[in-house]
């Protein structure tokens, strides 16, 4: 019978790059909903790119701030780069980005 091995708890650092990666990837989830959901209809079906025209660029503002946080996160808690760039791209993909949290961050909050 093999067990899994006993995972030792995160570091300070580990746990704080935590934290800031959920916050920027719930901001960066809403901001993409926002802009695909209301944004793009209006746009397209409306006729009016006001919400495009504002929520775009902030959109893509805080999207860099999401690759700085999970280059952070990746770095602290030693991630293979495939798994760093997935993380990355979730922040692309309506919805992806909340799944993405709910997954990398499982792990880290059981092991503390």
């Amino acid at each position: 019978m093999t067990t899994s091995p006993v995972q030792a708890p995160p570091t300070p650092e580990v746990v704080a790059a935590l934290k800031r990666y959920r916050v920027g990837a719930w901001v960066v989830g809403v901001g993409l909903l926002v802009l695909v959901l209301v944004g793009m209809p209006l746009k397209y079906l409306g006729g009016d790119g006001t919400v495009v025209a504002i929520v775009g660029p902030i959109h893509g503002f805080l999207y860099m701030g999401y690759l700085l946080l999970t280059a952070d996160l990746a770095y602290r808690d030693r991630w293979a780069v495939g798994k760093a760039v997935l993380v990355a791209l979730a922040g692309t993909i309506p919805f992806v980005s909340f799944v993405a949290e709910r997954k990398i961050t499982r792990p880290l909050r059981d092991a503390t």
